[in-house]
């Protein structure tokens, strides 16, 4: 296969499981898939991670993505998944 087309699909695999974080924080139910609406919400955050607060922001968005994995994996081996997390995310 051609590196582009090795580099396209790494992106795109990607992006997909970008999506798949946004679906799994429920915000695309949260907000009734309204596109200005998510995209209004990762400006705020990002406009955070540009300010004074950024460290202690990432630290405790990390903390909590880590603990919310850990659970997961935890409910999936119990036998009561909640959701399952695509390959490279955890």
């Amino acid at each position: 296969m051609r590196d582009w087309a090795v580099a396209r699909r790494e992106r795109t695999r990607h992006l997909i499981e970008l999506g798949g974080l946004v679906i799994k924080a429920g915000l695309v139910d949260l907000t009734d898939d309204d596109r200005a609406t998510l995209y209004g919400a990762f400006l705020t955050v990002a406009d955070r991670l540009r300010g004074d607060e950024r460290d202690n922001a990432l630290a405790v968005w990390k903390r909590k993505g880590k603990r919310a994995f850990e659970a997961e994996q935890g409910s999936d081996q119990r036998g009561t998944s909640m959701r399952t997390v695509p390959s490279g995310m955890v």
